[in-house]
Formats: structure tokens, sequence, C-alpha cells
């Protein structure tokens, strides 16, 4: 069997494909075999992936240009590409404090890229389960003040808890950990756009990729913002939450729904 730092190569795994779907390198044939296998029950699976992306950028852009975060908490970051949330930050606020948490072995191998911190702030990885919040927490304190309102990102990593209540549970013990004026970012493959097509591809994906995918309603995304003030346009397709001036995609609904919100 092929391994490559502990990584059997012959297992796909959703952050080498979402990798794969960015245009990255960091990826193997199995992955690339299982990304061109969903595309091909949803052509614009590239367009939704890159269309997630593009929102953590706007919605990072917001928060420290317009809401003055300077701590974010992004949990499931995935693959290092262009532009991590610490890159997008720390260009407006240098002095910006980032922790990235995930358990994939291949992102721990690439951790270091998301260590380049500008000298005036601070980023840290947590290798550790979205579901181990006591966890993440605990090891977050140690580069985030908690005191001070923190932006939880959770883009493209509810989707891997299959049980709802446990992925609510997840939201609720992150945002009772922060103070007021905090905000949570969340970005989730839904059922609301092209639904058969959709679940046709989370079933090919759970037939051939780890971990197993779990689609969503908008209404089950509201439930994740529960108790918070969610921002204009609210839980939308990410093409349609403030597209910047020209992009093409704006019109198009894309099968990644987002949303941003503020702790009272």
């Amino acid at each position: 069997m092929d391994r490559l730092g502990g990584i059997d190569q012959h297992v796909p795994h959703t952050a080498r494909i979402w990798n794969y779907w960015l245009g990255g390198k960091d990826n193997f044939a199995a992955d690339r075999a299982v990304g061109d296998q969903v595309q091909r029950f949803l052509p614009d699976i590239v367009t939704s992936a890159r269309a997630d992306r593009k929102f953590l950028h706007r919605a990072v852009r917001h928060l420290v240009s317009d809401a003055g975060i300077r701590q974010f908490l992004d949990v499931g970051t995935g693959l290092p590409t262009a532009d991590n949330t610490h890159e997008v930050a720390q260009r407006i606020a240098p002095e910006t404090r980032i922790v990235y948490a995930d358990n994939d072995p291949l992102v721990l191998t690439h951790a270091r890229a998301l260590l380049t911190s500008t000298p005036a702030g601070a980023t840290d990885y947590i290798d550790a389960d979205a579901r181990d919040t006591s966890a993440i927490l605990a090891a977050a304190a140690k580069t985030l003040d908690f005191e001070k309102p923190v932006a939880v990102m959770l883009l493209g990593v509810l989707n891997f808890i299959g049980d709802d209540e446990e992925a609510v549970g997840i939201v609720r013990r992150l945002m009772a950990a922060v103070p007021s004026g905090s905000y949570l970012a969340i970005a989730h493959p839904t059922t609301e756009v092209r639904p058969e097509e959709s679940a046709a591809a989370a079933k090919q994906w759970n037939e051939t990729a780890t971990p197993p995918i779990t689609l969503r309603s908008k209404a089950q995304l509201l439930d994740y913002f529960d108790g918070l003030s969610v921002l204009d346009p609210g839980v939308v397709t990410c093409t349609k939450w403030r597209p910047e001036p020209g992009d093409p995609t704006a019109g198009t609904d894309v099968y990644q729904f987002c949303g941003l919100a503020r702790k009272p």
C-alpha cells in the first residue's frame, strides 16, 4: 500500500478533493477520480467550491474592515491555498490573530503554510476533530483572548457531521465560548439547488470518499444561527453573498449556501 507520511494515497479524502477543485496540487489520483465523478453529477461543482472560497475572502474582509474583528477561529480549514484566512485578515490588519483547526493528516503536514503570520499578529494550528470543541477551545485560548470578540469560521465542515443535533451542538458550544460582538460564518452544501442531482452526487461521494457528507436545507442552516443576528443578505447561495461588482457568477446559484451572523 502506497503511503506518504502515513497517508494512504488510495483513499480519497475531502480536503484533497476540495483542493483539486480549487486548482491546487496537494491531491492524489484517487482524489481527482472522485472529484471528476462528482462533477459528472454536478457540472458546476468547481464553480461552487470556488464560490465558497470567495465567500471566505469577502466575509473576512468585512469582519476585519467593517466589524473591527482581530481574532479568528477557523475550524475545518482544509488544505492551505492562496489567500487563507490569516493572509486576507492580516493584509488589512497585521495584528490579527488566527487559530486554525483540522484533523486531516495532510493538512497537518502542510500546516506550516498556515503559520506565516505577520510579526504584529499570530497564527496557530490545532490538530483536532471539530467534534472535540473542548480541546479546540482550550488550545485556541493560548493564542486568542476569549474576553474579546472572535469570528468563528465553519466553512465546509458541518456537512461532515452527519447527526443534526451533534452539528448544532458544535456550533452552540463554540459560540457559547465567545463574547458578545463575536461572529459566526458558515458555508454548507445544500439540498436547495438541483436537489436530485445534489443527492446523486452526495451518494457517489459517500460510496467512494471519506468522510461521508450530509446535505442540509436552508431551514436547517438557519438553525445554526439561532439567537444570532444574521447579516444581510441572510443565508444564500455563496455567489449571492455580497458579490463583487462585475462578478460573472453573481447571478447563478451554486450548491454551497452561506451566512454570517453576529452574537448580540
